[in-house]
């Protein structure tokens, strides 16, 4: 049964009900969702319902229908997002996890890791015990392969996985690995569930030969009512009369579980198909169908592979599959999961960590590298070419910070940066910076103005100085360059004696160059407003020093007229103030838009209780971040 707890109960009273609970031998799991807070109480139930209704505290008894009661979407209406390490699976998250089938020898795992560590794999995984269908065939290294599993987990920065046959193993194999698989030979070996339930270990649980989804949930079941909440369900094809393929990949599995229960669903295209040439196209099939993540093999030599061969698709070919699937991500609401390397502990035990870096976009003296000096004291800075790459930058580890542009006075929004961080939920609005923009005519030392045939700079920077440009120079070519300082650095690195560069002082005195006009904006009243992004890991530590007074969010609203005012009157109802609001396309939804909005808050607890009313009315809200602005 659920148990809706009253929004005032106190301590005193919440534990008088479980104690109640637990005297008449029921298993209570407690969950907070976005409204409520409910108890789950499962097992032999002989109460009358009645009984715990009657009691203060309670705000009504609803009986689970399911026969799987902890796993069933009636007992927890949010997805359950389930930590394995450091990677998160679940939510508007896609997770690739990657390795042999088996782990052979030190060598070969070692090799593996780092191939598809690189290629975008955030979970390593390797058969140690092999359930075979032949008993002459390889079955595994046993505990000397999972100790070779966690020195390539522990050198790459990966949590490791690998499947688990016996109960008198699961004890020894959890000091190894971090998640562990039930393959589907084992799905209903109901004292293998118990065991490991017990550990209270996340646990990837896959789909037996000919398991209806009842059944598959059923054993979910199983792990969690014996003592795990972070189950995994892997889709890895069904037995059927078909024997073209290995198994029938049954992809439609995938959003009827989703409507079934809150545990997240991942896919195996390599068991489903045993071909390596179907295992990427059907992995992008499973992402299509709603699949927060793959779980895929790869072999560097798979014509000498000990175990399924012919199904692990080669470096290249997981390279490809790795692009293919962050390339679809967006189309489905997701975001490929990528997390920062972590590095071995050196002989002393500490961890060799890189020093304080903050990326941005352009090159070296760029406006963005004046706005991380702003924001930052004594940082290194990483400068990325485009604004992906800096998301990239930050969401890989590379930098703990990014600092992006999102507003100037006169170019207005940075459109494409507001799309980007839809697609990396990982990342979070800690802060905000403004520079003011003051453009400087920059040349190669010895150039005069009547030398100049040519301007380079970023098209906004072109844009900003027309009246100078105009009158100055009305002759000269206006080159449009990828950004500001870059220009400068261009025009110095081909010594074009009549080429001018529009960008500001510090890209000058980077490059050693002349700056040959000051000032030369059209509008001096030119800012541009950027935001400081980190991994929400890092949040905490950023806000503490800097109490946020900001929120951004995104959401959509259903094509019904006067929907959005409905959500905005909900803000102006509890006097929150907006201050910009933006417009988006869908990327792969023609003719659907999200909106971007920014508010003043109050505080972050009082905005998210607002946030909680407004999803009543609003669809897919989520908020980018907290900050304190630089106004």
């Amino acid at each position: 049964m659920i148990i809706v707890l009253k929004q005032d109960i106190t301590g005193k009273q919440k534990d008088e009900i479980k104690n109640l609970l637990k005297e008449n031998g029921l298993i209570i799991r407690e969950i907070k969702g976005k409204e409520d807070t409910v108890l789950g109480a499962v097992g032999v139930n002989r109460m009358d319902p009645r009984q715990i209704e009657l009691m203060e505290g309670v705000a009504s008894v609803v009986p689970i229908s399911k026969p799987y009661k902890l796993a069933s979407r009636e007992l927890k209406k949010e997805d359950t997002v389930v930590s394995v390490g450091n990677v998160k699976i679940g939510g508007n998250r896609v997770v690739m996890m990657a390795g042999p089938c088996a782990v052979e020898s030190e060598k070969q795992i070692m090799e593996i890791a780092g191939i598809v560590r690189q290629a975008g794999a955030v979970i390593l995984r390797g058969g140690a015990f092999k359930p075979r269908t032949s008993p002459y065939s390889f079955q595994g290294l046993g505990e000397e392969g999972l100790k070779y599993l966690r020195k390539a987990g522990d050198e790459f920065g990966m949590p490791v996985t690998t499947e688990v046959v016996s109960p008198r193993d699961v004890r020894m194999m959890a000091d190894y690995i971090d998640m562990f698989q039930i393959g589907a030979r084992n799905m209903q070996n109901f004292e293998l569930l118990k065991e490991v339930g017990k550990t209270g270990m996340p646990v990837l649980l896959k789909r037996g030969l000919s398991a209806t989804i009842e059944e598959w949930l059923m054993a979910a079941e199983y792990l969690m009512a014996n003592g795990t909440d972070q189950v995994v369900l892997c889709e890895r094809g069904i037995r059927t009369y078909e024997k073209a393929t290995r198994n029938t990949l049954d992809c439609s599995a995938i959003p009827v579980v989703q409507k079934l229960t809150h545990l997240p669903v991942v896919g195996d295209p390599s068991h489903a198909t045993g071909m390596r040439d179907l295992v990427a196209p059907m992995g992008l099939a499973l992402v299509a169908a709603g699949a927060s993540g793959l779980i895929v093999e790869v072999h560097n030599h798979p014509e000498k592979a000990l175990s399924d061969g012919p199904q692990s698709l080669l470096p290249q070919q997981f390279e490809k599959l790795v692009r293919d699937v962050q390339a679809l991500c967006p189309v489905v609401g997701k975001s490929l999961e990528s997390v920062p390397r972590v590095m071995p502990k050196t002989e002393e035990g500490q961890a060799v960590q890189n020093e304080l870096c903050v990326a941005f976009q352009g090159e070296r003296g760029a406006f963005s590298e004046l706005a991380v000096r702003n924001a930052f004291d004594d940082v290194n800075v990483l400068p990325c070419r485009s604004f992906h790459d800096a998301f990239e930058a930050v969401n890989k580890g590379q930098a703990k910070y990014g600092v992006l542009p999102i507003e100037n006075t006169l170019g207005g929004t940075i459109v494409d940066n507001i799309d980007l961080m839809t697609r990396y939920p990982n990342l979070t609005i800690v802060g905000e910076v403004q520079v003011r923009v003051i453009h400087d005519l920059i040349v190669n030392p010895g150039v005069k103005k009547e030398d100049i045939k040519k301007v380079y700079s970023h098209p906004q920077g072109l844009a900003q100085c027309r009246d100078f440009l105009e009158r100055e120079l009305p002759y000269a070519q206006q080159v449009p360059f990828f950004d500001t300082a870059g220009a400068v650095s261009h025009i110095k690195e081909t010594g074009d004696m009549h080429a001018a560069a529009i960008a500001g002082a510090t890209a000058a005195e980077y490059n050693g160059m002349e700056i040959l006009a000051e000032s030369i904006e059209t509008n001096p009243r030119n800012y541009t407003r950027f935001f400081i992004l980190t991994r929400e890991e890092n949040a905490a530590t950023f806000r503490s020093s800097n109490t946020p007074d900001r929120a951004a969010v995104t959401f959509t609203v259903a094509d019904k007229a006067g929907m959005l005012v409905e959500v905005l009157d909900v803000f102006k109802a509890h006097e929150i103030n907006m201050k910009k609001l933006e417009s988006r396309p869908i990327a792969g939804k023609p003719w659907q838009y999200f909106f971007f909005v920014e508010f003043e808050i109050p505080c972050e607890e009082k905005f998210k209780e607002v946030c909680q009313e407004v999803k009543g009315k609003a669809e897919d809200l989520n908020i980018l971040g907290y900050y304190k602005s630089a106004h």
